[in-house]
């Protein structure tokens, strides 16, 4: 089992943690990696965008010139793609982008992030990340302790004085232990969980 050292809000060791291998020890899958990202950043998608083709648009029922003689280039409608009014050639219409994976595949893709980070010494664990009052400042300083500047901070439970806290942090986004996802951890250089999550995701993932 991987051990980690667990620290307090003022970045000193306070103690080690073991890590259970089945979630924080797997081997790195980065195809299913890569899966998950497409199929989140994919499903953020709204598919809402339309656009009319020459069929939709109102108007140009009629032939604007003769065929010959005028000199002009032939036209059979004043709503062709080339007229201004006219039509789009291939027009975007309403789709659903959603990719689907597997429950085994979403959670093995989520292992394989949280054991990268774990290998590259980006997850650090905290005993308890809890505030007294929303103050963005004492945040900042809590981070600026644990020597961390673009962090995922998970939760066990949410505690909106953190939450609130961390709002303003532009490279600080917070998450509950079932909110996580494979683009967040990754988005994050470093991934700040409390021990209690630790023991959340353990129990869930495992």
């Amino acid at each position: 089992m991987a051990k980690v050292s667990v620290y307090n809000m003022e970045g000193s060791q306070v103690g080690d943690i073991e890590l259970n291998d089945a979630v924080f020890g797997v081997e790195v899958n980065e195809h299913l990696v890569h899966m998950a990202v497409v199929s989140q950043l994919a499903n953020k998608r709204q598919g809402t965008q339309k656009a009319k083709t020459r069929s939709e648009v109102s108007g140009g029922g009629r032939k604007p010139w003769r065929q010959k003689g005028t000199g002009h280039a032939r036209q059979g409608s004043t709503r062709a793609p080339q007229w201004t009014g006219g039509g789009v050639v291939f027009a975007p219409t309403p789709r659903d982008y959603t990719i689907k994976l597997n429950k085994k595949e979403r959670r093995l893709a989520l292992k394989s992030v949280l054991t990268s980070r774990v290998q590259e010494n980006k997850f650090i664990v905290v005993d308890s990340i809890i505030m007294d009052e929303i103050k963005t400042k004492t945040f900042a300083n809590a981070l600026n302790n644990l020597k961390v500047n673009k962090a995922l901070v998970v939760l066990n439970e949410n505690d909106q004085n953190v939450v609130m806290s961390a709002k303003n942090i532009p490279s600080v986004k917070t998450a509950l232990t079932n909110t996580i996802n494979v683009y967040d951890i990754l988005k994050y250089d470093t991934v700040v969980i409390d021990k209690a999550a630790v023991a959340t995701i353990e129990e869930v993932y495992a």
